[in-house]
């Protein structure tokens, strides 16, 4: 009769509790840091008032590029996430290994940056709209003169 030997990674208590934790806080972070639910609030064609019989005119324009803004602010969102989740697994899965841990670190080192340049730009064009355009938020709405 042959004998079978069953090997097993032998985790220490300490290393999987601290991977436990890092797992849990990564992913609390990650949940709070995304809103609980996103309503976009994309402008309809109708209720913008910008056809006439029927018939789009040139003030849909307004219509179209206001909603891609609304919808390139989540896609910039949704990235971030995804990097941040990309960076977490490359961490996780890394045991330790040098060459991929410094991979994981440059993911989480970018999508650091992309999230910084992100809400650079959004307080940036905040306080140009507070200082010079009266603060009323006329700055994110693109609008054709009459």
């Amino acid at each position: 009769m042959e004998k079978v030997v069953i090997m097993y990674h032998h985790f220490n208590k300490t290393s999987f509790t601290f991977l436990r934790y890092k797992i849990f806080y990564s992913l609390s972070f990650f949940l709070f840091m995304m809103p609980s639910s996103v309503s976009a609030q994309i402008r309809d064609w109708e209720d913008s008032g910008c056809m006439v019989n029927g018939v789009p005119t040139l003030k849909c324009f307004e219509v179209v590029v206001g909603n891609l803004l609304i919808m390139t602010s989540a896609f910039v969102l949704l990235v971030l996430f995804i990097m941040f989740v990309i960076g977490s697994f490359k961490y996780l899965t890394s045991l330790g290994n040098p060459e991929q841990v410094e991979s994981a670190k440059n993911t989480f080192k970018w999508a650091i940056i992309g999230l910084i340049v992100y809400v650079s730009a959004y307080l940036i064009l905040n306080i140009i709209d507070i200082l010079f355009l009266g603060g009323q938020g006329d700055i994110f709405r693109f609008t054709l003169g009459e």
